[in-house]
């Protein structure tokens, strides 16, 4: 469960909407983009949702996937390949070994969180020296057009947007990279879905795990 008034994971009692299907496709394309070839990877996808829609369509790519979430579905905690990881971020966390992981995804899921920053440094922490970490989150721009979708148009979760604690442009987001421990050379922070997004490629440094 996020740190926030609903109970449970996105996905796990409704359909997402094409509005939602769409923006999910948006950042599958984007993730492709960056991991590349995900042959043998260790990956970690935190706040995935309860179908973890992204993970099942890479997971014959992949030597292992970590899930975390509030609720997954059953069918994944049965898959040998997957470590299933249910509780509230980013206190859960805890529960994935440091260095870990060579690729750590954490998409629309910092802006259901009370302390964001912890959660960035728990993916800091986790991912193993060189490895990757990929976050997207809505933009103040998307926002407008968020709360628009769900609220006059029903075309959103309207718990999803009520659960919304904060939104992030590049210049909010970039400095809680730096915070967490992510050298600015190894960051690039950028606008994507025509602006209603914000996302951030990141490259870990440090051989101890730890912020230097």
């Amino acid at each position: 469960m996020r740190e926030g008034m609903r109970d449970q994971a996105y996905g796990q009692n409704y359909s997402p909407t094409f509005v939602d299907r769409f923006g999910v496709w948006l950042s599958a394309r984007q993730i492709r983009r960056y991991t590349g070839s995900l042959a043998g990877k260790r990956l970690g996808d935190f706040g995935c949702g309860y179908h973890a829609s992204f993970v099942r369509s890479v997971l014959p790519e992949l030597e292992e996937a970590v899930l975390v979430d509030s609720a997954l579905a059953p069918d994944l905690k049965k898959q040998a390949r997957i470590r299933a990881v249910e509780g509230i971020l980013p206190a859960v966390l805890e529960q994935v070994p440091s260095a870990s992981l060579d690729i750590v995804l954490c998409v629309s899921v910092l802006e259901h969180l009370w302390n964001p920053g912890a959660a960035l440094e728990a993916c800091f922490r986790i991912v193993r020296p060189g490895g990757l970490c990929l976050f997207n989150v809505p933009s103040w721009r998307g926002k407008w057009f968020l709360e628009f979708s769900a609220f006059r148009l029903g075309l959103s979760p309207r718990d999803e947007m009520d659960d919304h604690k904060v939104y992030y442009d590049t210049k909010d987001f970039w400095p809680l990279l730096v915070r967490a421990g992510f050298l600015p050379s190894n960051i690039r922070c950028f606008s994507h879905k025509f602006g209603l997004n914000t996302f951030a490629v990141c490259r870990s440094h440090s051989s101890s795990g730890k912020k230097q």
